[in-house]
């Protein structure tokens, strides 16, 4: 499996395209705005788009994935059906925030705690990791030793908790609890700005090193 990513909005949103090499079947994570982008994106890379998956319901991460899922005539899997309430009222939070409008739509499948995605020959492993949103989700490939961790985790920070039905320290447990066990070794790729190892960021990160909670 190998990874594109392309920057999408104004927040400079990372949205995922995640390719299985031996068959040229993709899904892309995240769609947040831009489909010229992504679109352009996918025919460089020449593969066949399988699926629309979301680690959460914010507008910069799920915006076009129904426009996506129309054009394509594929599936929508993800977020945890937590954050129905934010896929309910996208409409309103992008009209609140001056990003381009989209409509509520509802996924074809809603991820829990050990479910699995598949595309190509590839499986990823879906963790519930609450606090960011109450439905965030995170996809693990274990043989790349690679996560989407959406706004859960950055380089150096954490994700926010101020939004309606935010949690911190439900944010905190999550990081500790279900990405720190994956393994030191483990790249993720965050829903904006670069990436890092979950190592790292156990060493060097001021919200969740682990001299943090020594």
């Amino acid at each position: 499996m190998k990874c594109a990513i392309v920057p999408v909005t104004a927040y400079q949103q990372n949205c995922s395209i995640l390719i299985c090499e031996e068959t040229k079947k993709a899904v892309v994570v995240d769609p947040g705005g831009d489909i010229e982008r992504i679109e352009d994106a996918l025919k460089q890379l020449d593969v066949t788009l399988q699926k629309v998956i979301l680690t959460h319901g914010h507008m910069d991460h799920c915006a076009i994935a129904d426009d996506i899922r129309q054009k394509y005539h594929i599936p929508i899997e993800g977020p945890h059906e937590a954050d129905r309430f934010w896929i309910d009222k996208l409409p309103e939070w992008c009209d609140m925030s001056g990003f381009p409008r989209a409509e509520s739509f509802e996924p074809d499948r809603w991820l829990e705690q050990g479910d699995t995605v598949a595309f190509g020959n590839q499986v990823l492993e879906v963790l519930h990791c609450p606090g960011h949103t109450p439905g965030h989700v995170v996809f693990f490939h274990p043989q790349a030793r690679m996560a989407i961790v959406g706004d859960v985790l950055f380089q150096g920070s954490i994700g926010r908790t101020d939004f309606p039905m935010g949690n911190h320290e439900d944010l905190l447990a999550s990081i500790r609890d279900k990405l720190w066990p994956l393994g030191d070794d483990v790249s993720f790729i965050p829903g904006h700005g670069p990436g890092s190892t979950f190592g790292q960021e156990r060493k060097t990160n001021a919200f969740v090193a682990d001299q943090r909670f020594a």
